[in-house]
């Protein structure tokens, strides 16, 4: 499975549709598998709502959207792959709206509604991907299609009244320099006066809107923070987003191909992601099955109004059990601290550092301003002045594996610079895995402001969440020996200043029922 496709809340039910493979765990024909859930934890299985079945889509329904049109109907719009692979946009709406569950679905017999031909300029290789549709202030629909032109980036953008006879707007919504094919574009509005979620076609005073692109050439995804001015239809990023794959990521680890939608009956935007493997496609086909989603998470807009902020959304604490609490403790250099008494191949951890004295931290360099970069220079291993100081997940009992998520505090120009890294470099005795050490910088202010880390743990995923959700990475490892009852949990500081830990609790999570 990959690309999360249509997330949305219909009749108290929420669907989540997904890009799936049925005849393996390699890439193949996909088809739009969906799942149902009241609590967006436990989820039941149905046969797949789309599958290829005409020529326009013969080679895959590839991802796409849910819209709730007027009158309270849901509506698909997904990429059909037809002959040659050449993409276009098609329609499919539910057989019968009174079954919650929405099981069959049937395709438009306009399809497709939008293609590319010769006398719009769209390459037909690179077209894909429609959004959420919203409605302007001429009362008609819009939608962006991922795209490119040469090396160019591109949310192509469509209108429509009745949302069947589709028209190609003369310029494209936004469009980025240098940043190759933008493939599950997102556009969707946050309000800077509130952490709540807004309807897609929200706008006006105290509205922000965010644009998320997932660049195919790095499997990266950015997102910008901007204006939309909807009776021009251009979307323009504030000053200081940046537009390209150095910018803001929802998450700086494995996430990708992601969704957001607004459930508007807990007034809400949440995010799906897609996390990939880190093993061998010969070990996915081993174990018969490759991809999962990320935990759902909420979003709003930082306080800033610089940047999201994401959370795990709060359904999932209905699956803790058994409490653990540290209590109060300093950290002295080079200590490791079990943490006992839950089961630490599967907990949610929550945790928060103080540092008291910041003079041993250590000086930044001019070059290091690629924190992924710096991570994997600067391990958990390395000591430091002030850090590295975090959580040993994953570990087994004698610390031959780990997967360490950590904070490092650095001395810049005019302020103090708090590094955030997920380390995988001894996450598997496994040598064949992808072993990546991700990372990002965090904009808390150490001075006046305890480090936060919050970490969900299950089995061969490790969601992180810094600051709040100020940054997240999620982390795919494969330990050999730190499996089930294996595992581990410690907190531990290699850095020479000592680290307060003033609370610290952690749960054992019970299973989620999942298709």
């Amino acid at each position: 499975m990959n690309d999360p496709n249509g997330p949305m809340i219909y009749k108290g039910i929420y669907h989540l549709f997904y890009q799936y493979n049925p005849q393996g765990p390699v890439p193949g024909h996909k088809v739009w598998a969906h799942s149902t859930s009241t609590d967006l934890v436990n989820w039941t299985p149905h046969v797949p709502a789309i599958v290829p079945s005409q020529e326009y889509d013969l080679n895959g329904c590839w991802s796409g959207s849910v819209t709730i049109l007027p009158g309270y109907k849901p509506a698909i719009l997904y990429t059909g792959a037809g002959p040659q692979k050449k993409q276009a946009q098609n329609l499919a709406a539910p057989k019968n709206l009174s079954d919650p569950y929405l099981i069959e679905w049937v395709k438009s017999p306009r399809n497709p509604l939008m293609a590319s031909t010769a006398a719009n300029g769209i390459n037909a290789s690179s077209f894909r991907d429609p959004t959420t549709a919203w409605v302007g202030p001429d009362g008609r629909w819009r939608v962006i299609i991922g795209s490119k032109r040469d090396r160019m980036g591109m949310a192509i953008l469509y209108r429509s009244r009745d949302f069947v006879r589709w028209t190609k707007a003369r310029r494209p919504l936004h469009s980025a320099d240098d940043t190759g094919m933008w493939e599950c574009p997102d556009l969707f509005p946050v309000s800077a006066r509130f952490p709540v979620g807004l309807d897609s076609s929200v706008n006006g005073p105290n509205v922000k809107h965010v644009l998320k692109v997932s660049l195919d050439d790095t499997k990266h995804e950015y997102y910008t923070v901007g204006t939309y001015d909807s009776r021009a239809d251009t979307y323009v990023p504030d000053e200081g987003s940046v537009d390209s794959d150095s910018g803001l990521r929802y998450d700086y680890g494995k996430f990708y191909g992601s969704k957001t939608f607004f459930d508007s009956e807990n007034n809400r935007r949440i995010l799906w992601g897609w996390i990939n493997e880190s093993s061998t496609v010969d070990d996915d086909i081993k174990k018969g099955w490759s991809g999962v989603m990320a935990i759902p998470r909420t979003l709003w807009l930082d306080k800033s109004g610089k940047q999201l902020v994401q959370w795990p959304i709060l359904e999932i604490e209905k699956l803790r059990t058994n409490q653990v609490d540290l209590p109060n403790k300093l950290i002295e250099a080079g200590t490791v601290l079990e943490v006992p008494g839950i089961t630490a191949a599967q907990a949610d951890v929550e945790v928060s550092f103080e540092v008291k004295e910041l003079e041993k931290a250590e000086a930044l360099e001019p070059a290091g301003t690629n924190p992924q970069m710096l991570c994997s220079q600067k391990g958990a291993s390395a000591k430091g002045g002030v850090g590295p100081f975090g959580l040993l997940v994953m570990a087994s009992k004698g610390l031959e594996e780990y997967t360490a998520v950590f904070f490092r505090i650095f001395k810049g120009q005019n302020k103090y610079v708090v590094l955030m890294c997920s380390d995988q470099s001894r996450s598997s005795l496994k040598n064949c895995n992808d072993k990546t050490t991700y990372g990002a910088f965090l904009d808390v202010d150490p001075l006046h402001e305890k480090l936060s880390l919050r970490t969900l743990i299950d089995h061969s995923i490790v969601e992180s969440f810094g600051g709040g959700g100020k940054s997240c990475i999620t982390a795919r490892v494969y330990p050999v020996l730190a499996v089930r009852d294996g595992t581990h949990l410690h907190v531990f500081n290699n850095g020479a200043q000592s680290v307060g830990v003033p609370k610290l609790s952690a749960w054992s999570m019970k299973k989620a029922r999942i298709n």
